[in-house]
């Protein structure tokens, strides 16, 4: 029912229809792109604080009219779904703020029975105060074991990042995690405190983690490379810093870190637009070679500086990645890579 022109009223009314179905456990609503606000958010949570076998729950309401009360009271009607195990919400291009995110994470962490979290709150206002509160609810989900952020531009700074990163820390059963925070203003600082929290994720095996733009430098970058080495379950990592400040230095200590990660099996590492020269990618693809048992990897490092030793020297490390099976590299640079003869 996305794309159509239903409001507030049509909303409430849905609702009012569901509550009669008194053995709902699976349920999934799509209802994007309309002319909800509010209130016919707020009706159509209290209809669903009445389904109370609901076990898994798919609500997408995604470019509506929702703001700061419609997000804190679907929240708490949702915190009444005593036997919620899965919940995704789509509550991204709204106007919710740092008030409707806390109310909305204050909520939520009534639902202890949680296992599986998706939760899409991007291109909202909800900034650092609203992250930090959102995070906090992650301490009671002592089951959790599936984690999907999405807050890619959010207002969200070094403050924000931290308080998400406490939260995390608490997570110990985690077993794969997403997070989105591109577009932000985190920084060196933010990702430092941030990542510190992930090496307490014992169980992590799957991390995607999108921090394109977000005016990280050397120390963010090698902080973030100190945390993942910890991470030393790791088989699946995503990591895409495109359009950051990271530089040559960095880029090697960032490699040595992944080849630490000795079950590491498939990555996905984009560095696209972050100052590298010819000496960090040498010294990328040496540390690389040491990733053993990696089987597929798919590296960006475009729109950077590398010329022809940079090319040569990480083709020549990566022909000793033996197991190495699938192979995509991105090395489009502002000039040309020349090779003489």
């Amino acid at each position: 029912m996305n794309e159509n022109l239903i409001d507030d009223e049509g909303a409430s009314g849905l609702g009012s229809a569901l509550v009669k179905c008194i053995n709902l456990s699976n349920l999934t609503l799509i209802l994007s792109n309309n002319q909800i606000g509010d209130k016919g958010t707020q009706g159509l949570g209290s209809a669903l604080a009445n389904c109370i076998n609901l076990s898994n729950l798919t609500l997408e309401l995604s470019i509506s009219l929702i703001g700061d009360k419609g997000a804190s009271g679907l929240g708490s009607a949702l915190a009444k779904c005593i036997n919620l195990s899965n919940l995704t919400l789509d509550l991204s291009i709204n106007k919710i703020g740092a008030m409707g995110a806390s109310g909305l994470g204050s909520a939520l962490a009534n639902c202890i029975n949680l296992s599986n979290l998706t939760l899409n709150l991007g291109f909202t206002q909800i900034g650092d105060q609203g992250t930090s509160d959102l995070g906090s609810a992650l301490a009671n989900y002592i089951n959790l074991s599936n984690l999907t952020f999405n807050f890619a531009s959010s207002q969200i700074g070094a403050i924000g990042a931290l308080g998400l990163g406490s939260a995390l820390a608490n997570c110990i059963n985690l077993s794969n995690l997403t997070l989105d925070l591109s577009y932000n203003l985190i920084g060196d600082e933010g990702v430092s405190r941030f990542v510190s929290a992930l090496a307490n994720c014992i169980n992590l095996q799957n991390l995607t983690l999108d921090l394109v733009k977000n005016q990280i430098g050397a120390m963010g970058a090698s902080d973030l490379g100190f945390a993942l080495a910890k991470c030393i379950n790791l088989s699946n990592l995503k990591l895409d810093l495109h359009e950051n400040q990271i530089g040559d230095e960095c880029t090697s200590g960032l490699g040595s870190a992944l080849a630490k990660c000795i079950n590491l099996q498939n990555l996905t590492l984009n560095l696209g637009s972050n100052q590298i020269g010819n000496e960090g990618t040498s010294s990328l693809g040496s540390a690389l070679a040491n990733c053993i048992n990696l089987s597929n990897l798919e590296l960006n490092l475009g729109n950077n500086q590398i010329g022809a030793t940079g090319a040569s020297g990480l083709g020549f490390a990566l022909t000793k990645c033996i197991n190495l099976s699938n192979l995509t590299l991105y090395l489009q640079q502002k000039q040309f890579i020349y090779f003489g003869l």
